[in-house]
């Protein structure tokens, strides 16, 4: 019997982030891709992390996660309910008693400074109760 050495890989998560973009055929990892950017353009020292098999920024807290579906990208952010959204970009989750979400489309823009604007306040909160 011959014995194989098999090196089993344990990405980090931004190589996770960037694999699963990758694997996004379609609409979405050009957006993924923008709202990575944005998310991290948004706060100097927020941090990927890979939970629940799916992308996560979190700073002093989880901020905001991308779940990734066949119609549409969302993006939860944990303690959305606390947020004040004036542009009104929450447009799911919004019986949450914590949460709320924004869905993307494949036909939706992106509001980038009012999408900045929401991530920096979830920070900010994370920021406020640690």
């Amino acid at each position: 019997m011959v014995k194989t050495a098999v090196k089993l890989l344990d990405p980090t998560a931004s190589q996770r982030i960037t694999d699963q973009i990758a694997d996004l055929s379609d609409w979405r990892g050009p957006v993924l891709t923008r709202l990575r950017k944005l998310i991290l353009d948004s706060v100097p020292g927020i941090a990927e992390e890979w939970k629940w098999g799916t992308a996560v920024w979190t700073f002093k807290g989880n901020v905001v996660a991308a779940g990734i579906f066949k119609d549409h990208i969302k993006l939860n952010f944990f303690k959305g309910a606390s947020l004040k959204d004036p542009k009104k970009l929450f447009n799911a989750g919004l019986d949450a008693k914590a949460s709320r979400a924004i869905d993307f489309h494949e036909v939706d823009s992106v509001d980038e400074p009012s999408l900045k604007d929401l991530v920096r306040a979830a920070a900010a909160l994370n920021a406020s109760d640690s």
